[in-house]
């Protein structure tokens, strides 16, 4: 989960930051006392909701070390490190993408994978799940994140979440334009604090949906993750077990901006609708059609 969460945080916080700047200064925002200049509006509002999630993109490998205190293992220190490292080489050599940087981090069973590039990814496991497994599960879990880095999972969710954000920022201004000129009756030269304050309220509001929409892509990841694990494999029985074992745990609670790239974690009710990952019984059930 550590990756998605963090890549989530990070993007809105730059969305938010970067909206309120622009906003507060008029900066080609597009909304003007003589109405909405949609096309203005458009090119604002996906500059600013493509930044964040760029940035966000590139700063994931840096803002994962730093969450979770992943230990990159430049040298292996015994046995049980130099099996780790050589299992994902094996891994990434099948898939067809560069050596990632492999790492240890303290905490309960769990893994992620990030990085902006298929070639230069961070691919990290915790030491609960290190102690918790056999090398044939730890070696599933590995070619799940594998497979996230070779479907170029960021890659994809970024644009997702670009898409999403412009979207949010686009109906913010819209609706604060309303507010500020029917409802308040403000017949200033430009937008007032009416608009300001309605802008910011709905960015988080409509944030909120946005996230519904990145946490249903990020679900679907995760079943193909699972298979291409099963391939990398060669069989879907050892992420099978892993699931099952995993599912028996308390999976590592991972950074808020890192859920959705972790390898364990799932809600139910409301909270599904936000879950990154989908209930392992069912991770588990499609795995089943690939026998």
């Amino acid at each position: 989960m550590k990756r998605i969460v963090l890549f989530l945080v990070t993007n809105i916080a730059v969305l938010l930051v970067l909206s309120l700047v622009l906003t507060v200064f008029g900066i080609g925002r597009g909304v003007s006392a003589s109405g909405i200049n949609v096309g203005q509006l458009l090119v604002f509002s996906a500059v600013v909701g493509f930044t964040g999630s760029i940035v966000s993109l590139l700063l994931s490998k840096t803002m994962a070390k730093w969450s979770t205190g992943a230990r990159v293992i430049d040298t292996p220190a015994n046995a049980n490190e130099a099996w780790l490292v050589a299992t994902v080489r094996k891994l990434a050599d099948s898939a067809h993408i560069g050596m990632p940087d492999v790492a240890i981090y303290e905490g309960e069973a769990n893994a992620f994978a990030t990085g902006a590039f298929k070639n230069s990814a961070l691919v990290a496991v915790s030491t609960g799940l290190l102690s918790s497994m056999n090398q044939d599960e730890i070696e599933a879990v590995l070619g799940h994140e594998i497979a996230h880095v070779a479907n170029g999972d960021m890659v994809t969710l970024t644009l997702i979440q670009g898409v999403v954000n412009t979207f949010v920022v686009f109906l913010a201004r819209v609706v604060g334009f309303v507010v500020d000129k029917v409802l308040l009756r403000n017949d200033n030269r430009g937008p007032g604090i009416g608009y300001m304050v309605t802008v910011f309220v709905c960015e988080l509001l409509f944030g909120l949906v946005a996230s519904i929409i990145v946490a249903w892509f990020s679900r679907q990841r995760e079943f193909r993750a699972d298979a291409g694990s099963a391939k990398l494999l060669g069989s879907p029985m050892p992420m099978q077990r892993a699931l099952r074992r995993l599912g028996g745990m308390a999976p590592d609670a991972l950074p808020s901006s890192m859920a959705a790239f972790g390898i364990a974690g799932g809600g139910r009710s409301w909270g599904a609708l936000f879950s990154t990952h989908p209930p392992m019984e069912q991770r588990i059930a499609a795995l089943d059609q690939l026998r």
